[in-house]
């Protein structure tokens, strides 16, 4: 069984997951692959230890505070590849942001291989299945590019800008307009 509890946030409702204490989700609503994989039954739960937390953890966050990751017990579902690729955006600290080429020479560093795709990393960072927890909305692209962020570019900026990162050095390529 999932646990499932809905968040009123300043950039809309969430949904946050659990199953057996742990947080497995948690998605913006209307997202890019809102609820991912996840095909078991779902309850709404609103005393779920971990989501409680969870919701304390995201007051605090969306107040202007840095609570760290590891306060949380997260379980994302992926594949092992995935997994890494999130265990390493959680090494991105608040208010600074890297590239999907980055993460890419990194994560073949880590695994001694010779190269990696950024656009599978893109594809990993894409299916994160817990947004602003694990900051994938710290990745951007290697020109400075505010993209793939499954919960929509508004909500990236308005995360990057509550980290107070300088947005004035990125570009949104669809419009071409400097922020």
């Amino acid at each position: 069984m999932i646990y499932t509890r809905n968040y009123g946030s300043p950039i809309g409702n969430l949904l946050l997951a659990e199953s057996e204490g742990q947080l497995i989700g948690l998605w913006l609503q209307g997202q890019k692959y809102y609820k991912g994989s996840l095909r078991e039954e779902m309850q709404d739960r609103e005393d779920s230890e971990i989501l409680c937390q969870t919701g304390r953890w995201l007051d605090r966050y969306f107040a202007g505070e840095q609570p760290l990751i590891s306060e949380l017990n997260l379980a994302p579902r992926g594949s092992q590849f995935r997994r890494e690729v999130w265990k390493r955006l959680c090494e991105i600290p608040s208010g600074e942001v890297t590239t999907y080429g980055m993460i890419a020479r990194e994560l073949a560093k880590r695994f001694g291989v010779s190269r990696m795709s950024a656009q599978a990393v893109g594809g990993a960072v894409a299916h994160n299945p817990i947004s602003i927890i694990i900051p994938c909305h710290r990745v951007v692209g290697t020109q400075g590019s505010l993209t793939g962020y499954a919960g929509g570019i508004d909500k990236k900026i308005w995360l990057l800008q509550q980290e107070g990162v300088d947005l004035r050095h990125f570009y949104i390529p669809k419009k071409g307009t400097a922020l």
